[in-house]
């Protein structure tokens, strides 16, 4: 029997040489891929070193074409060509960390911004501000200041503040609640009081008795509730305690309604809000966010190629208002009236439309992780914040 089995599968040599063969091939596959998956894990494990050296690697073979936009404190030049500003600053520690050789080159902001589209450069380095339209386009960086955009209107001198001030339509809305008001009182003290109270009302013509009624009703408002046993009637005392109340708080509105209409009105006019500058004559710089935020809200208003140019036009009275981003006006003005210039120059005190400047990269940039990683870890220095405080004196 065992002879037979032998004679129907016969094992030859060669047979056992071949399953050999077979077993070290599959011992040697499983063993390749156990060592991928280890070198997978290591990999993933280790990305940001080995993001980080293709930065460097890339780096070494590439000088990066950083575009500019002058746009002070954030990017300047000084006398001898060198790029200074807090945009500068944020690049040299960038590039000094990620060990990225680089050069910049200044364009005009609407030619920086298609430059990145383009990708003629590698960087736009400025002022430029995050929005959705720009976003279409290029990326953007992590944002690394945060403003709002403003209005900056010319104070008025001494004739025109006093034409603004007595042509103001809130004041005059003011006065006639304030005049109607003792009006009233004074009307109604007249009916119970004149014909019993011969200390109010001492006049003997009803004219100057009514006219002595008009005089007791705006010292009412003006002053306060008058003396209780003032009064001779009954219905007339109990209007006085009634009325106590009422006078504190209406005198109380209508000093805060004044004042705040004197103080802003000096500076601003009828400007109280963005949705104003509708009927005032508005300056923007071209291509802004402030250019555009006008459009959308149908503004009509000049365009100027720089900051400057369009304060100085408001400065010399060819526009009413200017619009542009809180912390750039803001610093422009600074610095020029340390040199006698804009003195009359004021930004308004109402935020709107909130602005986060950001690099600007080309559409999938390979340093565009490690350009943000760095980034935020500067923002939290000491360093960034000393700079912050040089420039505005308020952060």
């Amino acid at each position: 029997m065992s002879n037979k089995t032998l004679t129907l599968f016969p094992v030859s040599a060669r047979s056992i040489s071949c399953l050999i063969r077979l077993l070290l091939a599959l011992t040697y596959l499983c063993y390749g891929i156990s060592s991928s998956l280890a070198a997978q894990e290591q990999t993933t494990a280790n990305s940001p070193q080995i993001m980080q050296a293709t930065v460097t690697n890339e780096a070494n073979k590439k000088e990066l074409l950083i575009g500019t936009y002058l746009c002070p404190p954030f990017v300047m030049q000084d006398q001898f060509g060198e790029y200074t500003g807090l945009s500068v600053l944020l690049w040299q520690q960038i590039a000094e960390k990620l060990q990225l050789p680089y050069r910049f080159q200044n364009y005009p902001l609407k030619e920086l911004l298609q430059a990145v589209a383009n990708k003629e450069v590698d960087i736009g380095l400025s002022c430029l501000s995050i929005t959705p339209e720009r976003e279409e386009i290029i990326d953007f960086s992590h944002s690394f200041y945060e403003t709002h955009l403003a209005i900056v209107v010319k104070s008025a001198g001494y004739f025109d503040t006093f034409k603004s001030i007595i042509t103001n339509r809130h004041l005059l809305t003011i006065i006639g609640i304030f005049f109607t008001a003792a009006t009233l009182v004074g009307g109604l003290y007249y009916l119970l009081e004149h014909r019993v109270n011969d200390k109010l009302y001492s006049m003997r013509s009803r004219p100057a008795q009514l006219i002595e009624g008009f005089i007791l009703g705006l010292l009412f408002i003006t002053k306060g509730p008058f003396n209780y046993y003032e009064f001779k009637t009954l219905t007339g005392r109990v209007l006085t305690v009634c009325l106590a109340v009422f006078t504190t708080l209406f005198i109380a509105s209508i000093t805060a309604v004044l004042a705040s209409t004197f103080t802003v009105g000096l500076i601003s006019n009828d400007i109280k809000s963005p949705h104003d500058l509708v009927n005032v004559t508005t300056g923007a710089k071209t291509a802004s966010t402030s250019s555009q935020f006008l459009t959308r809200h149908s503004i009509a208003h000049r365009q100027y190629d720089t900051v400057p140019d369009m304060l100085d036009a408001l400065d010399k009275g060819e526009i009413e208002a200017a619009v542009g981003d809180d912390a750039i006006v803001k610093y422009r003005i600074k610095i020029a009236k340390e040199k006698g210039k804009y003195e009359k120059l004021n930004v308004l005190p109402y935020q709107f439309e909130k602005q986060n400047y950001g690099i600007a990269l080309t559409e999938k940039s390979p340093y565009e992780e490690s350009i943000n990683r760095e980034l935020l870890q500067f923002r939290q220095t000491n360093e960034w914040r000393n700079a912050l405080l040089e420039y505005f004196k308020i952060k």
